[in-house]
């Protein structure tokens, strides 16, 4: 291994140690955590709605968890929060929401059908007063809003994937006084809607402006449309009938199945995430400068549209489409084809902090996993090819990806590559975690 030093190009998140200042019950599954920034520390975690936490709970175990405050309630709080939804045998999400649990059992409130915590080991730490190692905010789920531009937002969820569009929502109608927002969720039931209460008071605010249409599978509505699956005839149902057809910039947050279905009916020309991370990524440099993609009860069956207009802004080859997931399962196996008949070790050069490292992998190895072997502080979180946070630009060599959630065509075309899901496809890899 050698190593060269040089300046970098962008500093790199480091994490700090946030005290959790609250936690919040949600749902039976779900809490909140807030956490106060000392106010050294604001401009590091100053983020756009839509972003994302990644928190460390032990030294191999990290998270990332989208933000449901706004950037106003940092300004003026000094706290940001994020929505923590439990998934059977995750190993902070269990903790967070079962520590939580635990301390209601002992008051007296309803914990139903909730193992005990003591069946989670070390589960009571994430409560007020614990301190955890953030990474300040990441993501590129987010839009650049602005006070004189008026514009449609829509948004289909699931779950927990209500976390960052939340955000999303109340940033957007407080700073474009004259764009409205359609927000179709996603639940099981009345009991497990996040956020409910939150959502309700954004609809009372913005009576006009907002509307909600809540999806329920296990629990019947007023209208059928409205009662079922989230799949593609329902979907085919709203978009032609409750949603505006005018909708101009879209967020879709879930399971892959609902953000890749809901992905094929509003844009059907666009690449899928499998279709981005099929074909072999080299590091041909673009023709241009690319961009880089950086409590009233709520209503559960409310379904009043927005009255603002849209203004006409000529001909649009489609709405935009912003995909985030919340899970993607275990990573796909990658059998690389194609790699220009070279065999044996592939030699890796990564440049993280203005240094520069090298070593050698074997074919079948994953760029994030070569690297962190020499270099621990590599920066990953979910290594599911959700997060981006392993993102890097491939400045020499070929590879294949197994799959990408997170980034937009504009960053493959301008060279990055989730080097989580990574694998060497020619003798030779230059990647920059700098870039």
């Amino acid at each position: 291994m050698t190593t060269v030093v040089r300046k970098a190009a962008r500093p790199r998140p480091v994490w700090h140690p946030l005290p959790v200042a609250d936690v919040a019950r949600l749902t039976a599954e779900a809490v909140t955590i807030t956490f106060a920034v000392p106010p050294e520390l604001r401009a590091a975690y100053a983020f756009l709605p839509g972003q994302h936490l990644t928190v460390r709970y032990a030294p191999d175990v990290r998270r990332s968890y989208s933000i449901c405050s706004t950037p106003a309630d940092l300004d003026k709080t000094g706290k940001i929060r994020i929505g923590v939804k439990e998934v059977p045998g995750g190993a902070f999400s269990s903790h967070g929401v079962r520590a939580l649990l635990a301390g209601l059992s002992a008051t007296g409130a309803s914990v139903a059908d909730v193992p005990p915590v003591a069946d989670v080991p070390g589960a009571g730490v994430v409560t007020a007063g614990a301190v955890l190692e953030v990474l300040p905010p990441l993501g590129t789920f987010t839009t650049a809003l602005d006070p004189a531009r008026t514009r449609r937002y829509g948004a289909i969820v699931a779950g927990s994937g209500v976390t960052p569009v939340l955000s999303l929502i109340a940033t957007a109608l407080a700073t474009e006084p004259a764009s409205t927002f359609t927000l179709v969720y996603g639940n099981r039931a009345t009991a497990s809607v996040m956020f409910a209460d939150e959502l309700g008071a954004l609809k009372d605010r913005y009576p006009a402006r907002l509307q909600i249409l809540h999806v329920l599978s296990r629990e019947p509505g007023l209208s059928p449309v409205l009662s079922g699956r989230l799949d593609r005839p329902r979907l085919e149902l709203l978009l032609g009938g409750l949603v505006p057809r005018d909708i101009e910039e879209w967020f879709l947050c879930g399971p892959v199945g609902l953000v890749e279905t809901a992905r094929e009916l509003l844009k059907p020309d666009a690449p899928t995430a499998d279709a981005l991370a099929a074909d072999a990524l080299t590091a041909d440099p673009p023709t241009a400068d690319a961009p880089t993609a950086i409590a009233p009860t709520a209503n559960l069956l409310d379904t009043s549209l927005p009255t603002a207009d849209a203004p006409d802004t000529g001909v649009r080859s489609g709405p935009v489409v912003h995909t985030e997931l919340f899970y993607a399962g275990e990573p796909p196996a990658v059998v690389p084809t194609g790699a220009s008949g070279a065999t044996g070790q592939v030699a890796l050069t990564f440049r993280l902090d203005g240094r520069e490292s090298s070593t050698t992998m074997s074919r079948d190895t994953r760029v994030l996993d070569a690297a962190l072997a020499v270099r621990a502080e590599l920066p990953y979180a979910c290594k599911g090819g959700v997060c981006a946070t392993c993102r890097a630009r491939l400045t020499e060599g070929e590879v294949a990806m197994a799959r990408n959630y997170a980034l937009e065509p504009d960053d493959v075309a301008a060279g990055y590559i989730l080097t989580c899901q990574s694998v060497p496809l020619t003798g030779s890899l230059t990647v920059d975690y700098d870039a």
